[in-house]
Parts: C-alpha cells; structure tokens; sequence
C-alpha cells in the first residue's frame, strides 16, 4: 500500500512537471531552490483558484434578491419599500440557532448594519457576533439591513423614520419584556439611529454606538489624517459630480475604495500577500471576509450629498444644526436612553475623539449631563481595529458578551458620564457567583475633561475646519450652476450602469471570475496541485528571503502612506489656516470660534426647571423603595463606580417579591434616577428625610436594612467614607427601632 501511495504522488508530480512545461525531480530529491520554487508555482496557482472562487461568490451573491452575509436565518417582519414614504430596508427577526434558549422575559436586541458602501449581514456574519452575543445571552434578536438598490426618491429622514417604525414593531411584538428594546448600530447606522432616537426619544432603549463616528472634525494631529480628505478635495462637489455621472445614483464602491486608500500597505500587499503565503489555510476566511467587502451598493445622490454635506464636512450633527423636514431640530440632547460608546485606539476610520467628541460638544459643564437626565457610557480597546469592532469573533467577543448580559445595569445607572470597564474575574475576587462569565463588568464614573485628555482641536483647528466647510459650499455652488446642468444632459441611465460595471473595485473582482475564458483552466490545474501539494519546508532559505521582500515592500507602502498622509495634514493646515482664505469666506479675525456651541433650547430648560420643581416636593416623598435606593446611592457615592455584582443582588431582591408588588424596570430606574438628583440637589436633605420614610412595620424595617447591607456588601470592600455612610443609616434604622419601642412602651 505504501508503494502504491507513493507511486501515485510521483504520477501527479509528473503530471505537474507536464502541466508547468519542464521537468521535476523525483520526490525525496529535491534542493532547497527546487522545493521553494515548487511550493511557489503551487501556491501560485492556488491562489489564483481563489481569487476565481471569489469572482463566482461575487456574482452569484450579487445576483440574489436580498445578499447579505447573515450566519444566522432571518425571518421578514416589515418590508420598508411597502411604507408610505418607502425606504429599501427591512426588519427581520433572527431565528435562534438550535439549541439556543430565548427568554420571552428579556427584551429584545435589534443590530442597525451600517449603509456605508458594502451589503448587511456583518453584524451577523458569525456566530460570535453582536447578534450571537445577544442571542446567548437569551435576548430576542432582530436585524434591520437593507437591500443593493435605494428606492427612488428615498432620503436620510425616510429611513430614520422607517427605522422608528421598525422599533415600534419589535416592541409591539415584546409587551411583557422588562424593558425597551436595545438598538445596536455600526459604523454609519450608529449616527442614523441616533438621529432617530432625538427625534422619536420615547421608543428607544439602551443605544449602543459601535466605531460610529459623530463628531466629524475630531482627532489628533498626525493620526487622523481622513477627515482632511473632504478640504483636500475642495469640499463636496466631487460628491455631486459623481452623483450625475451615476445618474442619480451614487455607487457603494466608491466608498469602499475610499477605504482602501487608507491603507495603501494592506490594500495592494499585505492582504493578498497574506492570503498567497498561506493558502493552505488562509482561503476561506478571505472569501468569507471579500463576499461581504467585495459587493458594494448604491444610494441615491441626495442621500450620500447629505452625508457628505452635513456630517463629513459640515459636521452638523453633535452642534444641534440638522432640522427635519418639518422644522424640528435634530438635537442629540433630546435622547432618553443610555447610550453607550464602543471605540478603539487601533480605529482609524472612527478614532475615539470621533466616536466621543460629540459628548464636550453637547455639553460644556459635568453638571449639565446629570440635569439633562442623560447616561453616556463608553469604553475604549486598546488596538481593535475599525471592522473589528463589530465584525470580528474573537477581539470583541468580551465586549459584546458583556454588554449583552448588563445591559439592564446599564439602563438603570443615574445620569452621568461613565467608562464601562471589563476586567478578568481573579479566584480571590468576592462573591463570585454574582458574576456572569469570566469577567467583571464594572461601571466607573468620568468626567468632561477625560474625554477632553483623549485630544482633539483646539479653536484655531477647529476654525480650518469650519473654513473647508464654507469653501466646500462655495465650490458646490458653483458646481451646480456652472457644469452641472451640462453633465446631467450628457449622462444617461446605459452610461452611469457601464461606469458602474467598470468601477476597478467590481472589475478586480469579476476579472478574475469563469466569465472570464482566460480562467478556465485554473479549477482543474488548481485540482491537480491541491492533490500532490508539497509546502516549502519552514526553515527554507529562499522562504526567509521572500518574506523578507515582503516586509521591505510592505514598509516601502507604509512609508509612502505615512508621507501622503503628512503632507495632506500638512496641505490642510496650511491652506485652511490662511488669514487671507479666511477673510475671503467671512471667517474673520473676530471670530475666533468657527464651530458654533449647540445652541441653548428654551424648551428644555423650562422643562429642567419643572423637574427641579417636582424633585423640590420628593425630598420627604416615598416608601420602602425610595428608602432603600435613597440609602443604596448615598453609601455607594463616594466609591464612584458600580459592578455586576450590586445590580444582580438587587435584581434578585426585586425577582424576590409577589409579581403583584414587583417595580418594573422602567419604575425602578426611574425611582432611581429621581433618588439619585435628589442627592445632587441636596445630599444632606435627602439624607435627614430618610427617618421620616422608614416605614412603621418592623419586620420591614428590618428586611430593608438587611437588603441594602446586602447589596452594598456584593461588590466587596467598601472604602472608609462608604463604611461611614453605612453606619449613619444603620443608626437611623436604630433609632427608629428604638423609637418604635419608646413607642410600644408609652403605650403599654
């Protein structure tokens, strides 16, 4: 039998040596130099086997209805093209994978996949995603994608408002959850929904922003080089440009090739480089990653000439400046729900002063978050990069594990700014079994100038800044007026779909597909090698040198990217810095500050100062509830932090009493919040009435007590001051029951 074997390879060596045109040794007889070249003609061949497999997944994957990259069933809830404004998105509910157990009582996670130049599916698209994360958690999961071609006339707002009307659905479907449904958004969808949720604040749950980026014109000097591009390219005319030559239409690939050019290392090297050096292995993870990168779609013109006009280069969002189509400002401010931040020092495409600049544009002072009655949560990886955020299944596993499983903790801190924190569960740590998995979730509370010590403009940048966005508006104008009527006169629907087809993003890919008579031969010549494949030995010289050629080329790109990058940085500033451009655009010296504050809102401060009015009439208001939260805030307070362990010994106390006498969620954090801005308003008031609010019963009295030493012993040790706080109110506790007695006894 072995010599059968070995006859057998000797017969596809031979068949190989025909196959390439000259002979090979036998096996067992090669040199160093004809091992290495063997194993490079093969890894050659199978390479470009998977570059045609990638071609046939393109246009088979392209040719359905609905693409999308989904590792999960999606089942159709609500076709958005059927609304009355129609919109090319749709809900689906996630069918839970066999052996997954769904809790009917846990509210639901709905994933917003990001409309950014490639199809949906990526929040799904494996198992250990946002939604498998959500979904092993015991959460109902819905998804909201979209499909390849925009409906006609569709506009930003439309999909917003599809996207509340998709909200409204799942929670009509969930009546009995505790709880509004958690709304994830990536990338793009991060800063749709939010949108949304300022404008319809009473339907969303907890919000989770993941690599989203909001505040346009944040980041560091010589790290963040993207957001020069749009001043660089003279604003947004380009944009408007390539919307008539699409013909109304404005081609995904585009973006997607804006993508790419940030990284010109990877993009022309290193990510074909790493596929052919380990074809072996390396083929079905690219093709898995490319059937999602490499099938762009469309949106309409308007919609990417919003985008680029108001976010991109106008950065109108976080400064209050966008107003619906009915006169309503679009103001961040308004959202009721936690929002959460997920962002990462390796994201280049949101880097975190994007991701978390939008927080110091809305606010000048800490104290006007908690008055505001908003939550802000963020927590910021040391190196995942952008598409890891949301795509990857190992790098962000803990995170979105972690927030799927407290994100009810989440919803029921005070208002206030926090960094969520994500620690490995040490075998000394106390109590243990309060802890879900192998980490410790543990809110830590920050302030302004945290997000501030991240970096970012200081008013001379941000001036540059808001001087590119008037040249774009300048430039667009005139675009409009000047060429644009020409273009479109020229441009019809047979030119834009040809530009489309010959985009060298789909060409690359279709190139290399079995349309292509050039690519016949290769499936079964790539069959042959695969069948007598001989890998080069680790330790082969000509290996070492020709990774070595790839590390000098991959350093030559970088090098080259590093340059272009410095000198648009360099183009930016020196431009958009000119006194002389400036005055031109009515940018002058007496405006120092270009980007305007968030202009105040009369409304909302009237409605401050109601609440302030109604809080003034709850300090002596309350039963065993407010007592025990009243209490809870005060010892907790100067720790500054609260983990997993506190919230789920307070949840099982609260799953403890009759259902007919349980506080919802939302009235339990809506008791809690009320406890907590009675404490910053007045601590000592607030503290005095407990007394007054012990109820008379001393059973009760006594299961109060025992509730909050509970609680407030789960998380641990607790600091000096905590201690101190602990023993007044256990005093107070005393002292009632010694005036109950006093009491029995008088009347004895």
């Amino acid at each position: 039998m072995k010599l059968l074997c070995e006859h057998s390879r000797e017969s596809q060596v031979a068949d190989q040596s025909r196959l390439i045109g000259f002979p090979m040794p036998a096996l067992g007889s090669f040199n160093p130099v004809q091992e290495y070249w063997l194993d490079a003609w093969q890894r050659s061949i199978l390479f470009l086997d998977v570059l045609r497999q990638r071609g046939n997944i393109a246009r088979e994957h392209n040719g359905r209805l609905a693409p999308n990259v989904l590792s999960f069933i999606p089942e159709l809830v609500l076709d958005g093209r059927k609304f009355d404004r129609p919109v090319n998105y749709a809900l689906v509910r996630i069918v839970p994978p066999s052996g997954t157990s769904i809790d009917p009582a846990k509210r639901p996670f709905i994933v917003f996949d990001p409309r950014a130049g490639h199809g949906p599916g990526i929040g799904g698209m494996k198992h250990d995603s946002e939604i498998g994360m959500a979904l092993q958690a015991g959460h109902p999961c819905y998804f909201v994608g979209f499909l390849p071609d925009p409906m006609p006339g569709q506009t930003i707002e439309d999909v917003c408002r599809a996207e509340a009307i998709f909200v409204e659905a799942v929670a009509a479907r969930h009546p009995t959850t505790d709880g509004k449904p958690v709304l994830i958004g990536n990338c793009q969808a991060g800063w749709q929904i939010m949108m949304m949720a300022a404008m319809r604040p009473e339907l969303a749950g907890p919000i989770l922003l993941a690599g989203s980026p909001l505040s346009y014109w944040a980041g560091v000097r010589g790290k963040n080089p993207m957001r020069y591009l749009g001043g660089v390219l003279g604003g947004t005319w380009l944009t408007a440009l390539t919307g008539d030559l699409g013909n109304g239409i404005f081609d995904g690939a585009h973006l997607i090739a804006n993508f790419e050019s940030g990284n010109p290392a990877n993009t022309y090297w290193k990510k074909s480089y790493n596929v052919y050096s380990k074809v072996d292995t390396e083929a079905a993870r690219f093709l898995e990653f490319e059937t999602w990168w490499g099938s762009p779609v469309l949106l309409n013109a308007g919609e990417m000439q919003w985008i680029a006009d108001n976010l991109f280069v106008g950065n109108r969002l976080a400064t209050g400046e966008l107003h619906a189509s009915d006169g309503t400002r679009i103001d961040l401010r308004n959202i009721r729900s936690p929002i959460v931040v997920f962002c990462s020092w390796g994201d280049d495409i949101t880097p975190p002063q994007q991701a978390l600049g939008w927080v110091t544009d809305l606010y000048a002072e800490d104290s006007e978050i908690v008055a505001n009655g908003q939550t802000i949560v963020y927590t910021l990886h040391q190196s995942i990069g952008h598409l890891g955020i949301f795509v990857s299944g190992k790098v962000a596993t803990k995170e979105h594990g972690e927030f799927a499983s407290c994100m009810d903790m989440i919803d029921l801190a005070p208002p206030g700014l926090y960094e969520a924190v994500i620690t490995e569960v040490s075998e000394d740590m106390a109590n243990p079994e309060l802890i879900h998995g192998r980490y410790l979730f543990r809110l830590e509370a920050r302030k302004l100038a945290d997000i501030r010590a991240l970096g970012g403009n200081d008013a001379a940048d941000d001036l540059r800044f808001a001087a590119a966005a008037r040249l774009s508006e300048v430039h667009l104008g005139l675009y409009r007026t000047l060429v644009a009527p020409a273009v479109r006169a020229m441009t019809t629907e047979q030119t834009a779909e040809a530009a489309r087809k010959l985009h060298p993003n789909r060409v690359s890919v279709a190139m290399f597909a079995d349309e292509n008579p050039l690519m016949q031969p290769v499936k079964a010549l790539a069959e042959t090698v695969r069948a007598a494949r001989q890998p080069v030995s680790p330790g082969n010289p000509l290996l070492a040198m020709e990774r070595a050629a790839s590390d000098w080329i991959t350093t030559g790109l970088e090098a080259y990217g590093a340059a272009r990058d410095m000198w648009t940085e360099q183009f930016f500033l020196t431009t958009y810095g000119s006194p002389v451009l400036q005055a031109l655009l009515g940018l002058g010296i007496d405006q120092p500050l270009a980007r305007r504050a968030i202009e105040h809102d009369l409304i909302r401060e009237a409605t401050e100062a109601r609440r302030r009015a109604e809080l003034e009439t709850r300090f002596e208001a309350g039963g065993l509830p407010e007592v025990l939260l009243r209490a809870l805030i005060y010892i907790r307070l100067p720790e500054r932090s609260a983990d997993e362990r506190g919230f789920v010994a307070m949840e099982s106390i609260r799953q403890a009493q009759p259902p007919g006498k349980r506080l919802s969620q939302p009235r339990l954090k809506e008791l809690f919040t009320e406890q907590f801005l009675l404490l910053q308003f007045d601590q000592e008031r607030a503290v005095r009435a407990i007394p007054a609010l012990l109820p008379k019963d001393a059973t009760q009295r006594r299961a109060v007590l025992s509730a909050l030493r509970r609680v407030v012993g789960a998380s641990g040790q607790i600091s000096q001051e905590g201690k101190e706080r602990l023993a007044r109110i256990e005093a107070m506790f005393d002292g009632a029951e010694k005036a109950a007695s006093k009491g029995e006894a008088s009347n004895a």
